[in-house]
């Protein structure tokens, strides 16, 4: 069974509906035994970060996130559920996030449109990834974001994308996998992403 965290952050059920759509079982819930008994976790996300963090914190969920990671269930996070596993962020001054992947997490600067929304290519950097497996470099995917994050290790960046500059869009830091874009929102690369995840769930 997938967990997809209910923390009141966001259109959480499209990501339901995408697992059904690919027939993986998934669940949404808050309750930290059945976060903790399931095969995979997924944490999607939109809206801003201190709030997440928050809604997170109240009940105990963070805290739950981090005992899976270290009991290596498999963690997937989704555009703002990927920032909040960085350690800080600066949207709307400073905030601590999960620190599950060290590094931080940033507004786009010069004279670009933000937030950064649409259709987007995605540069693979590790073809070892367990998420790309069938996809291919420089696929599209969907984005709806106005920060992004910076890991501090180069090994983190599973995948990149171009808006301005060159931007980290895919994380994979051992068994904890991030994207900034949407693979619920994301046709046919988003949910062999998804299948992907639920796969590498299933071997664990």
């Amino acid at each position: 069974m997938i967990a997809v965290v209910d923390y009141r952050v966001g259109n959480i059920r499209s990501v339901l509906t995408a697992l059904n759509r690919l027939d993986v079982e998934g669940e949404l819930t808050d309750d930290p035994e059945k976060l903790g008994r399931a095969d995979g976790i997924i944490l999607p996300g939109v809206g801003a970060f201190a709030t997440a963090m928050d809604e997170l914190r109240g009940p105990g969920l963070d805290e739950v996130l981090r005992e899976a990671v270290q009991q290596e269930t498999p963690l997937l996070g989704i555009c703002l559920g990927m920032q909040v596993l960085f350690g800080e962020s600066e949207e709307h001054g400073a905030h601590e996030g999960l620190d599950l992947v060290p590094g931080r997490v940033t507004r786009f600067e010069g004279d670009l449109t933000v937030p950064h929304m649409g259709w987007n290519q995605v540069s693979i950097q590790r073809d070892d990834c367990p998420l790309f497996d069938g996809i291919l470099d420089d696929s599209y995917f969907y984005f709806a974001h106005s920060y992004y994050p910076v890991p501090t290790e180069d090994k983190a960046v599973a995948g990149t994308t171009d808006y301005g500059a060159e931007f980290c869009s895919v994380v994979w830091n051992d068994t904890v996998f991030a994207t900034q874009f949407h693979p619920e929102k994301s046709g046919h690369c988003g949910e062999r992403m998804l299948r992907n995840f639920a796969d590498f769930c299933g071997e664990e």
